[in-house]
């Protein structure tokens, strides 16, 4: 078996001295214009044109970041948007950061039954070819139940990987469903639960399993609660940055090290170049905003968190 997933990512969290992972959310109409320009829309070779676009951006945006944090988190559904062409450039992507000594968590919350969740497991967890995509980790939903998770599980333990899996998102809408309760607790508890219980299964030399949680940091309360709950569970956190979550709401997931947590920005992050406080950097020089950004994120998660402590 490979190294333990948790215990790379705790690994690679020490040796950048921050739990910050970036986010690569690449959207046509948000890209600073030298990329954006090579892309026509309308034309026969639109989609084509339009992955070239997100490969370059994407990579330059590693090439900033990679001395900086642990790992970036595609978002696959913007690949997915621009059909082969785009599939292609998602690899591309992967292979990328895993070359400049990244982590690669890819946000495709998979998820399905039997047979078809060993498919997507075997498609998309393990590095070094053993999968085809070739992926660190992979975000999962467990809306199917226990057995569902149960391949991805087998597949993580098996080639080093991790799985993180939807708890409690960061989304308005998860109140849906998530915060319904049972007889004795929220669903989102239940969930938490089971996810614990894996994580204990999973994990490695330290006190952390492979198989960690999605809890959004736009609910800090029931992010302190799952905390408490789910001692050996890693979380990721979306919602920091552009979707309001501040890192002072973030600092409970967190043990007394800093650990334990890994803390996703996206737009704030690769679209910098976009809001106020950059403005008067030119479009030609957007990868010093993102630059900045990431710079100022690290030091709002190392004053108002644990991480801190790294």
């Amino acid at each position: 078996d490979d190294v333990n997933f948790a215990d790379q990512l705790i690994a690679a969290i020490k040796r950048r001295k921050t739990p910050l992972v970036v986010g690569l959310d690449p959207k046509l109409e948000q890209l600073p214009s030298p990329i954006r320009d090579i892309v026509v829309n309308g034309s026969s070779n639109f989609y084509q044109h339009a992955a070239k676009a997100f490969l370059d951006f994407s990579k330059e945006v590693i090439d900033v970041v990679a001395t900086r944090v642990s790992a970036v988190k595609p978002q696959m559904a913007f690949f997915e948007a621009l059909g082969p062409h785009g599939m292609v450039a998602l690899h591309q992507v992967i292979q990328h950061a895993q070359a400049r000594q990244l982590l690669v968590i890819l946000d495709g919350k998979r998820n399905d039954v039997g047979s078809t969740a060993e498919a997507y497991a075997a498609a998309y967890l393990g590095r070094d070819g053993k999968s085809p995509w070739g992926a660190d980790a992979l975000t999962v939903n467990p809306w199917m139940g226990r057995d569902s998770l149960e391949p991805f599980v087998t597949a993580a333990t098996k080639h080093g990987g991790g799985l993180f899996v939807l708890v409690k998102t960061s989304n308005p809408g998860s109140e849906d469903y998530q915060a319904l309760k049972t007889d004795t607790r929220p669903v989102y508890e239940l969930v938490a639960a089971d996810v614990e219980a894996l994580a204990i299964r999973t994990a490695g030399s330290s006190s952390y399993g492979s198989v960690g949680a999605v809890v959004g940091a736009t609910y800090p309360a029931q992010l302190a609660e799952l905390r408490q709950k789910m001692p050996h569970t890693l979380f990721l956190i979306p919602g920091f940055g552009a979707q309001g979550g501040k890192a002072s709401d973030v600092a409970s997931a967190f043990d007394s090290r800093g650990l334990g947590s890994i803390v996703n920005s996206s737009r704030a992050i690769i679209f910098a170049y976009a809001s106020i406080k950059y403005k008067h950097l030119p479009a030609m020089d957007w990868q010093r905003a993102v630059e900045s950004a990431t710079i100022e994120s690290i030091e709002q998660l190392r004053s108002d968190t644990p991480a801190g402590k790294l």
